[in-house]
């Protein structure tokens, strides 16, 4: 929520000198306004995505082939195990001089940052539910179901870490915040933001 609302102050900081700029018949309020490094570099670091989901596994010492030996290994040694954990995950970007700048040339504004990657990941392990099957051989075994937790952080995070959809999604949630940033210049600017390895236009605004 505090994070929504420093964006809010900083576009409503952006129209305020804007008009300033306009009702003075000034440029260098507005052109300070445009490469303000300090407040675009908040903005973008404020523009996190939030993700949310259900990571889940499940481990077996069974094949389900069918067979008869199949079968009998099921009723007297078979150790399978379920675990479902809720996950949240935020996708964004860590601002760093090398891969951060705000430029301005004949009317086009272009903010250079750097890709959006997994900033967090956490399990909800108090929401954790699991399920498992035993043979009659077998006894409860607590350091399975941690093993099985283990491999369920890595593999599920590993997934998160490589999934173009957020990452995406997480590019376009910043565009949209560096727009609402840049509105008031938009109907005589173009804005390009560009995140390292991509590039995206945004025409403007008439």
């Amino acid at each position: 929520m505090k994070k929504v609302i420093y964006i809010i102050i900083a576009v409503l900081f952006a129209i305020l000198l804007f008009w300033v700029g306009k009702r003075f018949g000034t440029t260098n309020v507005s052109e300070q306004v445009i490469s303000n490094s300090t407040i675009v570099k908040e903005i973008a670091e404020l523009a996190s995505l939030d993700v949310q989901g259900n990571a889940s596994i499940k481990r077996s010492n069974i094949e389900e082939s069918g067979g008869w030996s199949d079968n009998l290994k099921k009723a007297f040694l078979e150790n399978t195990v379920w675990v479902s954990i809720p996950y949240q995950a935020k996708y964004g970007v860590n601002i760093d001089e090398q891969h951060f700048k705000v430029e301005t040339n004949n009317k086009k504004i272009i903010v250079h940052l750097p890709a959006p990657h997994l900033m967090s990941y956490e399990l909800k392990v108090d929401r954790m539910e699991t399920a498992n099957r035993k043979g009659w051989l077998l006894f409860q075994d607590d350091e399975t179901y941690t093993a099985v937790q283990k491999k369920l952080y890595q593999s599920s995070r590993a997934q998160l870490e490589n999934n173009n959809i957020y990452i995406e999604q997480s590019k376009d949630k910043i565009r949209k915040v560096m727009e609402q940033y840049y509105a008031p210049f938009l109907k005589d600017h173009t804005l390009e933001v560009r995140f390292e390895g991509t590039t995206t236009a945004k025409p403007a605004l008439n």
